[in-house]
C-alpha cells in the first residue's frame, strides 16, 4: 500500500475511533445526567415524606396531649361533682374541738357531742372494747381526742348516701385496726388512773365500816 494511502486510512481509523469515543463520552454524560435526576427526584420525595412524618407525629402528639387534657377536665369535673354530692348528701367531719384551750361551756358543748356517740353507737354496738372504756373517760384528754376522731370517722364511713369499695375497706380497717388501738389506749388510760384509785379507796372504806 502507498504510504499516502497508509496515512489516509491510519486517519480514517482514528476519526472513527474519536467519533465513538465522543459517543461514548456523551452516553456517559447523558447516563450521569439521568442518574443525578433521579438522585434529586428521591432527594425530594424523601424530604417531603419526612416532613409529611414530621407532620404526623406532631399531629398524634397534639391528639395525645388533647386526650390528656379531656381525661384531665373530665376527672375534675367529676371529681368536682362528687364533692358537690357529698357536701350536699355525705356527712361533713365537724371542726376538731380544741380540749386544751376549751373550759366552761364550749367544753362541756364538745363532750356531750362524745357522750352522746358513746352512749348511742359506741356502747351498744362495740362489745368488750367499749367496755373497756373507763366512766372517768371524760375527764381524761387522751379519751377526749381519740373518742373525737373515732366518732367523727365512724360518721364519714356510716353516714354516706351510698357505700363505695373504698368506704367498704375504710370501715374495715377503722374496725379492724384504728378502733382496736384506740380502745386499748383508752382502757389502760382509764384502768390505773386516780380516778380507780380513790374508787378502790371508797370501795374499802365503806366495806371496812361495815
Amino acid at each position: 500500500m502507498p504510504e499516502p494511502d497508509a496515512l489516509a486510512s491510519a486517519l480514517l481509523q482514528l476519526s472513527d475511533h474519536a467519533a465513538h469515543l465522543q459517543e461514548l463520552d456523551q452516553r456517559e454524560a447523558d447516563h450521569a445526567a439521568q442518574i443525578a435526576d433521579r438522585i434529586t427526584s428521591l432527594t425530594t420525595l424523601a424530604n417531603a415524606m419526612k416532613h409529611t412524618l414530621d407532620d404526623q407525629e406532631e399531629i398524634m402528639a397534639g391528639l395525645k396531649d388533647l386526650d390528656t387534657r379531656v381525661l384531665s377536665q373530665t376527672v375534675g369535673i367529676s371529681d368536682t361533682a362528687s364533692d358537690a354530692n357529698d357536701t350536699k348528701l355525705g356527712y361533713q367531719p365537724a371542726p376538731a374541738p380544741r380540749f386544751w384551750k376549751l373550759d366552761g361551756p364550749a367544753r362541756e358543748e364538745a363532750i356531750a357531742r362524745l357522750r352522746a356517740w358513746v352512749e348511742h353507737v359506741y356502747q351498744p354496738g362495740y362489745g368488750h372494747l367499749a367496755a373497756s372504756l373507763g366512766g372517768c373517760w371524760e375527764q381524761h384528754p387522751l379519751c377526749l381526742y381519740a373518742l373525737d376522731w373515732l366518732s367523727e370517722l365512724w360518721s364519714v364511713l356510716y353516714l354516706q348516701p351510698r357505700r363505695t369499695a373504698g368506704t367498704l375497706a375504710g370501715q374495715a380497717e377503722w374496725q379492724t385496726r384504728l378502733l382496736t388501738a384506740a380502745a386499748e389506749q383508752m382502757a389502760a388510760e382509764t384502768s390505773r388512773c386516780e380516778h380507780v384509785i380513790a374508787r378502790r379507796s371508797q370501795s374499802v372504806t365503806i366495806g371496812s365500816r361495815r
